[in-house]
């Protein structure tokens, strides 16, 4: 191909790209993000967008004094809809309704009936709410975690607080560094911490203070060509190669079956994400192309905007098996179902609303998702759209065993995106847990659905020879029966010429 030929053609690649996000962006009335998802072959598809900005919650829209400062964390209790933000930078927890989104109140000293003082955090990171209604909050730089106790008049009291010096360990040093930056409590009353530049795990505490151990321990693989290199390289180099350590955690959030959800930043572009259970395993589905780790890296062109891999900031349960995952690279949103089939993807970078300089969590408030951005001292509130809101209403509807009401919602999907592939595949699924084999494999094939295919045509194959044994069985015993026949005639034949 000569020098011009190959101009062309790089041109040709690039207006269909920018065609392409012109359309998008069009298609999703100016939205201030591109929204798309991968097929079957990793390619990126535009799609409609699932979720769009609805408001944003500020200093300003709480009618604060001052700003509110760098939101670390947040926190939303699904029960009285109150919204926790973690405020960093002006050392407070502020507390919003999560119904109209207006201030309730803002924790920043508290008498500490231990000290008998007043008493204030430094560099708080983290905040939860535990399923006994008592608030915890990471006091990251004073190096513990402080517990509140909240009151029916809707303000919070101290009840106690946990450092370093408390755990009791055969295991950790004498001198180890306690700096708790997420935590989250289940329903057993076990605490699980995020300890800073702690490579370990998770840690796992009881109430009396008693370390369980880590839990979700990430295994880093070495490959066989860098395991080569060592063997052969010198001291010198060995000494400024890369270490090869446990990546750390950065966010972690409890699903409605007792599983920790626990994300962490990926170095491979494949996982991102754990799913432990209580024997601290990791239980993650990932789905046909095995990745739960945002954006593909390699995708059909190196240059393209949603090309690389994603950082994972935080993860987020979000009902019915379904989770997303918090992009800080690009400011993307990405939400899987139970089987680690990516469902959308919404968000970006930038200034505008929707959008982020440096997006740090994510919480759920019923269908809304709530995005932190540390720069811009503000949480972004995105609402579904009528194509959002039917794809995790056909999810729930599998999830909770409706597989009619599925089927309808998928369908519904597919008039406003003909070419999502998860839709086709929700359809098959249906038809193959009701029994019919012939339309699952039709609509799995459209999904291009290899696994759920192999199934359904067994399946179809097991009942047309089951349905048809007789018929079968009769035409292979006349057929035995002619064979035998035809032998013995020609072999009386044979004899009677001679």
């Amino acid at each position: 191909m000569n020098l011009k030929h190959k101009f062309l053609s790089r041109f040709i690649i690039t207006l269909l790209i920018v065609s392409l996000m012109v359309g998008s962006v069009a298609f999703a009335d100016t939205l201030p993000y591109v929204t798309y998802n991968y097929d079957y072959w990793e390619d990126y598809v535009m799609t409609p967008a699932a979720y769009v900005p609805h408001s944003t919650i500020s200093g300003q829209s709480l009618g604060l004094d001052g700003e509110l400062g760098s939101i670390y964390d947040i926190y939303v209790d699904p029960d009285s809809k109150r919204i926790f933000l973690c405020d960093n930078t002006n050392n407070q927890i502020v507390v919003v309704n999560g119904y109209d989104f207006s201030l309730v109140t803002v924790i920043k000293e508290f008498y500490n009936t231990e000290t008998g003082n007043t008493d204030t955090f430094n560099n708080p990171q983290g905040v939860y709410l535990s399923p006994k209604n008592e608030l915890y909050v990471c006091d990251t730089d004073n190096g513990r975690f402080v517990k509140f106790k909240t009151l029916e008049n809707g303000e919070y009291e101290y009840i106690s607080h946990f450092d370093g010096s408390m755990i009791i360990s055969d295991i950790l040093a004498d001198d180890y560094t306690f700096k708790p930056v997420k935590i989250c409590v289940d329903s057993a009353d076990r605490i699980y911490i995020i300890n800073l530049n702690e490579f370990q795990g998770i840690l796992q505490l009881e109430q009396n203070g008693v370390f369980n151990g880590y839990f979700g321990t990430i295994t880093v693989s070495i490959s066989l060509w860098q395991k080569f290199w060592k063997t052969i390289s010198t001291k010198a180099q060995r000494a400024k190669s890369t270490m090869f350590i446990p990546t750390e955690y950065t966010g972690i959030d409890i699903d409605d079956n007792g599983f920790l959800f626990a994300s962490y930043i990926d170095n491979n572009g494949q996982q991102a994400v754990m799913r432990i259970n209580s024997k601290g395993g990791d239980v993650i589905r990932k789905g046909a192309n095995q990745n739960v780790g945002g954006d593909i890296a390699g995708t059909q062109y190196s240059m393209n905007i949603y090309c690389g891999t994603s950082r994972i900031k935080d993860v987020v349960y979000c009902g019915s098996g379904m989770y997303s995952l918090l992009d800080t690279l690009r400011g993307r949103i990405f939400t899987y179902d139970r089987e680690g089939n990516l469902l959308y993807i919404y968000g970006g970078q930038g200034s505008q609303d929707g959008t982020f300089q440096s997006a740090s969590s994510i919480e759920t408030l019923d269908n809304y998702r709530l995005v932190c951005d540390v720069k811009r001292n503000a949480v972004n509130v995105f609402s579904p759209t009528e194509y959002g809101t039917l794809i995790n209403e056909a999810v729930a509807c599998r999830y909770d065993g409706d597989e009619s009401l599925a089927v309808d919602k998928w369908n519904q999907v597919l008039r406003l995106n003909e070419n999502f592939e998860q839709a086709y595949i929700g359809i098959g699924k249906a038809y193959l847990n009701d029994g019919h084999y012939k339309k699952a494999m039709d609509y799995l094939e459209l999904g291009m659905s290899k696994s759920y295919y192999s199934i359904a045509y067994k399946r179809y194959r097991n009942n047309v020879l089951k349905q048809n044994f007789n018929v079968i069985f009769g035409v292979v015993l006349v057929a035995i029966v002619g064979f035998i026949g035809f032998k013995i005639y020609k072999k009386r034949k044979n004899k009677s010429e001679y």
